[in-house]
């Protein structure tokens, strides 16, 4: 396993902030889903000694939302991409399956003057619809196996790995949905179960899991185990969370409940060979990104890349 990174393009600027902070991975952000401009940013990395593995791509709405006729329209085009991709050379797409989309309540104060995401259910509006009404957990997963029947077969074809990102926050039921991922070792069972493949699983996440759990600490080993030994796990958003299910604050890495080197020495254990990458830094107002490039390009994700390098070399030797 490595250190790699989310959310950059592949200028000039964005790739030595990369390579400087010894990050070589990329899960990159494009402006469109050709396999020419696909292949285009992989070429473009590669001069910095940058491997472009994976993007993430937005799922139009139409999918989780069960909108027909207009969803299976969509579906056509999301094949296209996992297509492009496999030609392209990408080795993996990461996407959210989303009923009701990410949540949070106000940002709350964290070490010097840093603030963190936050998630506080007693503060949030919980009783007010979206577009999607109401939505039980079994209907949610009959929308998923919908989706997955239909691309796991070309996933498979052209050798593309889905990675699926757990839904942020996992909770009982948010705005009148039940969130598929809670409670989280069942429902990430029931979600690879639907298409068993090997090109079926996750992009794991260490906070949004941990989110879903009354004990992150003592829980989240076990749930990295069971999907790393089953090769589940395509790509890991290693961060760390104060808190556990509808109360938590994401942190610093080095500062939350888990305790980071015992979770990496599992992903070691079972043998995960990706990247392991930063996700929801802490933000300050002194630190902003330069104009034109990606909003991580800061301070707080050069910590985070440093903290995973040493890590992954603790763990190793």
């Amino acid at each position: 396993m490595y250190v790699g990174t989310q959310s950059f393009g592949t200028s000039k600027k964005e790739m030595e902030f990369l390579t400087r902070h010894g990050v070589t991975h990329l899960d990159a952000s494009v402006p469109d889903t050709e396999e020419a401009t696909l292949a285009k940013h992989k070429e473009e990395a590669a001069k910095y000694g940058v491997n472009v593995e994976s993007i993430h791509f937005g799922l139009p709405r139409s999918i989780p939302l069960a909108q027909d006729p207009q969803r299976d329209e969509d579906l056509d085009k999301v094949c296209k991409i996992i297509e492009n991709a496999g030609r392209a050379g990408l080795r993996a797409l990461n996407y959210n399956f989303c009923i009701v989309t990410h949540q949070r309540t106000p940002r709350t104060v964290g070490r010097g003057n840093s603030t963190y995401s936050t998630f506080k259910l007693d503060e949030y509006d919980n009783e007010t619809l979206t577009e999607a009404g109401e939505v039980s957990r079994d209907e949610a997963f009959e929308r998923i196996e919908y989706f997955l029947k239909r691309v796991v077969p070309v996933a498979e074809e052209y050798k593309v790995q889905l990675a699926c990102h757990l839904n942020d926050p996992p909770a009982v039921v948010l705005k009148g949905v039940e969130r598929w991922n809670y409670p989280v070792l069942e429902g990430l069972k029931r979600f690879v179960e639907l298409v068993d493949s090997p090109y079926n699983g996750f992009n794991f996440c260490c906070g949004v899991a941990s989110e879903g759990l009354e004990s992150p600490a003592d829980e989240l080993a076990d749930i990295v185990r069971y999907f790393g030994e089953r090769k589940k796990i395509f790509n890991v958003h290693f961060r760390n969370i104060r808190g556990g299910l509808h109360n938590f604050q994401e942190t610093w890495p080095d500062e939350g409940d888990l305790d980071m080197f015992e979770i990496a020495k599992v992903f070691q254990e079972v043998g995960y060979e990706y990247m392991l990458m930063p996700d929801h830094a802490p933000q300050h107002e002194d630190d902003v990104a330069p104009e034109g490039v990606s909003k991580r390009v800061r301070q707080a994700w050069a910590f985070q890349y440093g903290y995973i390098i040493a890590m992954i070399q603790a763990v190793s030797r």
